[in-house]
């Protein structure tokens, strides 16, 4: 397994990044640890967690894998989702974060967060309050790299212009869906990342499975039963995409999850792409992916099977101009 460098900060980490979102829920606590020892045994130090998962059961298991050999890993984790009863055990305002990152350093059994992500947006929370939190947490020690999950490319630029005004630590990493058929973060946010020097860790690789194909022609299955998946991936073009997709890889010799993957990690902006799964056999072919050969000319054959997004502008003539 190779490293890169994360963003500006001078770490190296995994060019993959383990996601323990099944951990405590769709994976009990051996499959959990069955998994991770896989993951560790194939050279990954970089895991991604957050507060919200399972009830907080992913970052309690995660914590007692890791308490041993600590310093060997990065961990992320994230907050903003509702975590209580309180009206206000929500959002990114300081007074959250601060007791979010208390209880997240808790479950953890860590005395630091390496990375901590904003989950969302929080659109009645200033972005320099946001901000200031973040700062917070990375002056008393508690978290060393501040970032941001699900936010666009000019939420995110907002915020690391106030933190370089004020001095403060800047924004390190950022988290967006990007897969084969999400592909939105192509035309803002990883330019701008690119061009702030901040990391990337993308999740959703292979669009929670669609591309795959194991979901093609099912009338049941997580894409159907799941609103959260079936609004994001349910539109019928999305699985025509997944079709022609599979039987590209089909005729290519390549397994659909492991170039899925191979294909977002190519991209000049990524860092590591979030790996995740339910069990062992699912794994495997995910840690596969470091072996695909991802030329130029194949990433850009499997470009073509779906739709490029328009540029920021929507002046199609300019990116794809007319023959002459």
């Amino acid at each position: 397994m190779k490293t890169k460098l994360l963003g500006r900060t001078g770490i190296s980490v995994s060019e993959l990044c383990f996601g323990t979102m099944s951990f405590g829920g769709d994976a009990d606590e051996a499959t959990s640890a069955a998994m991770y020892k896989a993951v560790r045994d194939a050279g990954i130090n970089f895991f991604d967690c957050a507060n919200e998962y399972n009830k907080g059961k992913s970052e309690e298991i995660l914590g007692r894998l890791a308490k041993d050999h600590r310093d060997e890993l990065v961990l992320t984790t994230k907050c903003f989702s509702q975590t209580g009863p309180d009206v206000n055990a929500r959002g990114a305002s300081r007074r959250h974060v601060v007791k979010a990152v208390e209880a997240s350093l808790r479950r953890l059994q860590t005395d630091r967060i390496d990375v901590l992500f904003l989950h969302r947006f929080d659109a009645v929370t200033p972005i320099d309050e946001m901000m200031r939190a973040l700062e917070d947490m990375v002056r008393a020690g508690k978290v060393i790299y501040p970032a941001v999950s699900n936010w666009s490319a000019w939420q995110t630029q907002r915020a690391v212009d106030i933190q370089e005004r004020e001095g403060w630590a800047r924004l390190q990493v950022t988290q967006p869906m990007y897969n084969l058929v999400k592909r939105q973060a192509e035309v803002e946010i990883l330019p701008m990342a690119a061009a702030n020097g901040i990391g990337v860790i993308p999740y959703s690789p292979a669009a929670a499975g669609l591309l795959s194909g194991k979901y093609l022609g099912q009338a049941s299955g997580r894409l159907k039963t799941n609103k959260m998946y079936e609004a994001r991936y349910g539109e019928a073009w999305t699985f025509e995409v997944a079709e022609k997709y599979v039987a590209f890889c089909k005729d290519k010799g390549l397994h659909p999850v492991s170039a899925a993957i191979a294909w977002v990690s190519s991209h000049p902006a990524v860092t590591a792409p979030i790996i995740g799964a339910r069990n062992l056999d699912q794994l495997k072919d995910s840690l596969a992916s470091v072996d695909v050969k991802m030329t130029p000319e194949l990433r850009a054959e499997m470009g073509e099977l779906s739709r490029t997004p328009p540029p920021a502008t929507d002046r199609l003539e300019e990116q794809r101009p007319p023959k002459a």
